[in-house]
């Protein structure tokens, strides 16, 4: 009964609309009718810049952090390895649950990609780390924020599958759902790619003016 109310409490967590409340509170508008209606960090990066975008992203991690960690309040998994990681995984998915299904913004939220990382950071800090180099990497060559999170989901499965040969076969699984969930949530990214109509974030402006001024000099 104490893990449901856990499990509970953690989607409410997630249910934080953090891009929503913000939007809302410093600019009057509900973030989800503007962009692509989600109420994630990319859209917020997108509609509202770099400075809420980020914000928006931070909340969000920690709220899967905060959800995930949730366990340390029954004793009993502090002391059992294989349940604690089991319940966390529970745990951090009820809370991406709830990012993407936010029971106080009408259900309509994000992709739940910060939440998802968020949880990872708490389960696994290194393969965290590492899923955030390969996010960077691609963000930074190409500016797309939904196919860094595609190519960071796909790391994950293949750290906790190959790199980190993970036995836990729970863990295996979740890391195979990870992947097929940031893809599926992605389905029209995915299209906008393809169709090379996809946005990219206002970053790195001043790598592109460069590139542009050496393009027109030569």
């Amino acid at each position: 009964m104490k893990e449901f109310l856990l499990i509970a409490i953690a989607y409410f967590i997630g249910s934080l609309p953090t891009a929503v409340l913000i939007s809302k509170a410093f600019f009057g508008i509900d973030i989800r009718e503007y962009g692509s209606g989600n109420s994630g960090a990319t859209n917020t990066f997108r509609t509202l810049g770099p400075k809420w975008g980020t914000v928006v992203m931070i909340v969000d991690v920690i709220k899967g952090v905060a959800a995930t960690s949730l366990y340390i309040l029954l004793p009993y998994y502090l002391t059992s390895e294989l349940d604690r990681t089991n319940f966390m995984v529970g745990l951090g998915l009820a809370a991406v649950v709830g990012h993407i299904f936010p029971i106080w913004a009408d259900f309509r939220g994000g992709k739940g990609v910060a939440t998802l990382f968020g949880m990872i950071l708490a389960i696994q800090p290194v393969v965290a780390v590492c899923c955030v180099g390969v996010f960077l990497l691609v963000l930074y060559l190409t500016r797309f924020v939904s196919l860094s999170s595609i190519l960071a989901s796909i790391a994950f499965a293949v750290f906790i599958l190959v790199i980190f040969n993970e036995k836990e076969l729970l863990y295996r699984a979740f890391a195979i759902a990870v992947a097929l969930l940031v893809i599926l949530t992605h389905q029209k990214n995915i299209s906008r790619l393809l169709r090379g109509s996809e946005s990219k974030v206002p970053i790195l402006k001043h790598r592109d003016r460069k590139r542009e001024r050496r393009q027109a000099e030569s």
